[in-house]
């Protein structure tokens, strides 16, 4: 979608189809979001086959329905594709399910990927970042977009646990999971491609437990890491372990590339932000965190509402699904000053583009990390950097990215 938007124009809220594939691939969403603050913070929605839905779209509210579990239930499901139909793993799978099971998951976990925890992983980062980056300076062009989809797996795949050479098809079934509408990763139907995904996804896992347990020993990995851990008394099941593994590497692949190319779009489009990056290197964790602000990969979760809930000047009846709206809460006004503005010296304090309460993205230190070290080097590597064709943008209400992101870069000379 669209992260810089078009003129303002007039928006009919009662028209407005937040299903509509076509405003994230070819629309501008950023308007009809604007329009959605400022007239129907609470805004209802019923599809042609019955499913209906509310939407938060401002920032305090969408933090709300984020942070507190006891008015709004992950227990049913947390993501789009599951409205209609509740979550067959709620209850097992970490981000379907609430505290204080989620908790005890969570902070075994959490454990293995603290700043302190990653920060050894940070040569090993740059030195897969350098690698990524080196063919954009022989001059051709570049699908920056295309090829940044296997960035999180170069840099997560050996802290997983996981070989190399699954990396592609692991990328490949992620992305089929959170866009499975979109013709570059659609098999079949839009129900086959997720149908097909979640199962490789859960078997893959399933399967490296069996081998792992087989061999015995531990290797380090986090995956590994998860085999121990327990829920209360309780160690997690197989068929947890293989779930849980499922969200991780789901999470492990699905936002960073598409920060990564959002931001550089963001910067190709204004040269003079570009400049600034590169003059003072200290604005660099800046940029991560307009950068994340600004594309909001993860532009929405969902909620169920445990009863009915006075939220946005309205009710949700108990029940009723929640759409927190994360792209739209990261350029709410009332956060933050001149939010369609991308500034990298804008300190973006309080973004949410890792979620917000109990199912803050337990990866965001190594996320953070990741962007940190590709924009020192892309900063100190980089000259210029132009467009050599036009972006083309993912089909999906779920994730804001690009398939295509065609760059030619020239050398930064040095003195």
């Amino acid at each position: 979608m669209r992260l810089t938007p078009g003129p303002a124009r007039d928006i009919d809220l009662d028209r407005v189809d937040l299903f509509d594939l076509d405003l994230y691939a070819s629309g501008d969403p950023h308007p009809v979001w604007d329009a959605m603050r400022a007239r129907a913070p609470l805004h209802h929605q019923v599809l042609p086959d019955g499913r209906e839905f509310w939407s938060v779209t401002r920032y305090d509210d969408v933090c709300r329905v984020l942070g507190d579990h006891q008015e709004f239930t992950s227990q049913r499901g947390t993501v789009v594709t599951h409205l209609g139909t509740d979550d067959v793993a709620a209850g097992r799978l970490i981000t379907s399910t609430d505290p204080p099971r989620h908790t005890e998951v969570r902070r075994a976990i959490g454990s293995r990927l603290t700043p302190r925890a990653v920060a050894p992983w940070e040569d090993r980062i740059r030195q897969a970042v350098v690698r990524f980056l080196e063919p954009a300076l022989d001059g051709g062009t570049f699908d920056l977009a295309e090829r940044a989809l296997r960035l999180p797996a170069v840099v997560t795949g050996p802290l997983l646990g996981i070989p190399e050479r699954d990396w592609d098809e692991l990328v490949e079934l992620t992305a089929m999971v959170t866009a499975p509408s979109d013709p570059h990763f659609r098999h079949g139907g839009e129900a086959a491609t997720l149908a097909i995904a979640h199962h490789e996804l859960v078997a893959y896992v399933t399967d490296w437990v069996a081998r792992r347990r087989s061999a015995g020993g531990d290797d380090g990995s986090l995956l590994d890491h998860l085999m121990s851990v327990r829920a209360g008394e309780f160690p997690l099941t197989d068929e947890e372990i293989a779930l849980d593994g499922y969200s991780l590497l789901l999470g492990a692949n699905v936002t960073t590339p598409h920060t990564v190319s959002g931001t550089v779009l963001a910067l190709i489009e204004r040269p003079e932000q570009f400049a600034k990056a590169q003059a003072d290197p200290l604005l660099v964790p800046n940029l991560v965190e307009e950068g994340l602000r600004w594309t909001s990969a993860a532009c929405n979760f969902m909620r169920y509402a445990v009863g009915d809930t006075r939220i946005g000047g309205g009710t949700v009846p108990a029940g009723g699904a929640v759409v927190a709206w994360i792209g739209s809460a990261n350029r709410d006004g009332t956060r933050f000053t001149d939010p369609h503005t991308f500034d990298v010296t804008r300190t973006a304090k309080g973004q949410i583009a890792f979620g917000f309460g109990p199912h803050y993205c337990v990866g965001a230190p190594l996320a953070r990390l990741t962007l940190r070290v590709f924009f020192e080097e892309l900063l100190q590597r980089f000259g210029s950097i132009e467009l050599d064709g036009a972006p083309q943008h993912l089909r999906s209400f779920f994730i804001a990215g690009m398939t295509h992101l065609p760059i030619v870069a020239q050398n930064r000379k040095t003195p």
